[in-house]
């Protein structure tokens, strides 16, 4: 049974809390937050109970670590709870600096502890599926691949400031997909952007709607169009053209029924947003943690996968901002 201390009782940290204290082979043992009433709401709710920072990461009793916090509060708590020698489990990005982040990676490498970044589409059923299909060769060598990504609705401007921009804040789970779907690397980055939805995100300094070109170094191609406002609900999907097919995953409705009458067809919008959408995908990636510390085997989203994701979320920042390709080391 391992121990485990969750930092974040916001929306996030709420998923990753439930989800650690159903697991057989895990416990939740403290609750962490600065927002003292949610940390405690969340700690009664579990069994657990709430604590501080040093309290948390001080008990020789607690062996994981799940940070579901601010963005800013990454970094820190990696470095911190790494020299602590617990096992990490954060959520994505590592930060919003990218050699902040390698100097996490680094700190993660000399203490010799388990880091797995949150990438949860990588588990999500659908995308898993495709995924496997695509490895056993069924459509061929994949030479492109197309990511659509659009969210119902912008989150508060508050928030966007704060962000680090879509690039970083939003697009970073598909530039993760691109590398996981098309396992390649990057060697150039085209985004272009528009502010289409609310002038006061441009007034912050971010854009709402994206399109991004990326170049593999064998020649693959891959677009991504993003929007923040989406009228019609959460749409995630994507598709791979290769060589003798095409696989494509779509989007994930609350219900599966189809209504046919004399005047349409109709079936459930998609699921309303990430929480809903990606929730087995989130319980799946606990899960895997949890059984990776106790084989002893590698995690499938690593840090080094975080600081590749923040890279390519970097130079789609800058090929926004210069109007031009930018060129991307291996």
């Amino acid at each position: 049974m391992i121990e485990v201390a969750v930092f974040g009782a916001g929306r996030i940290g709420k998923i990753h809390a439930g989800n650690v204290a159903r697991h057989p082979e895990a416990r939740l043992r403290y609750v962490v937050d600065v927002h003292a009433p949610s940390a405690q709401e969340l700690a009664e709710k579990h069994g657990a109970k709430v604590a501080s920072v040093d309290e948390a990461l001080n008990d020789p009793a607690v062996g994981a670590v799940v940070i579901g916090s601010s963005t800013d509060t990454h970094a820190d708590l990696i470095h911190r709870a790494a020299a602590a020698g617990k096992a990490i489990f954060c959520e994505k990005p590592v930060d919003l600096d990218v050699e902040r982040a390698r100097s996490c990676q680094a700190v993660v490498e000399k203490a010799g502890v388990v880091c797995m970044i949150a990438f949860q589409r990588r588990f999500d059923p659908t995308f898993s599926s495709l995924k496997k299909r695509l490895d056993e060769g069924e459509v061929g060598t994949p030479e492109l691949l197309i990511v659509t990504s659009r969210d119902p609705g912008a989150p508060p401007v508050s928030y966007i400031k704060s962000s680090g921009g879509i690039f970083k804040d939003m697009l970073i789970h598909d530039f993760d997909i691109f590398r996981w779907i098309l396992a390649d690397e990057a060697v150039s980055v085209h985004a272009t952007g528009s502010c289409l939805t609310d002038p006061a995100i441009q007034a912050a300094g971010d854009i709402d709607t994206t399109a991004v070109t990326i170049r593999t170094k064998s020649g693959k191609l891959c677009q991504i169009n993003t929007s923040r406002r989406a009228a019609y609900g959460y749409d995630q999907r994507f598709e791979v053209l290769g060589s003798k097919g095409m696989l494509q995953a779509g989007n994930v409705a609350p219900t599966q029924v189809v209504s046919h009458t004399s005047k349409n067809i109709a079936h459930d919008l998609p699921e309303h947003f990430f929480l809903e959408r990606y929730r087995e995908a989130y319980a799946a990636e606990i899960a895997h943690f949890f059984d990776a510390l106790a084989g002893g085997t590698p995690v499938r989203t690593t840090i080094a996968d975080g600081i590749k994701a923040l890279e390519l979320a970097e130079a789609a920042a800058h090929s926004w901002r210069e109007g031009k390709v930018v060129e991307v080391s291996i």
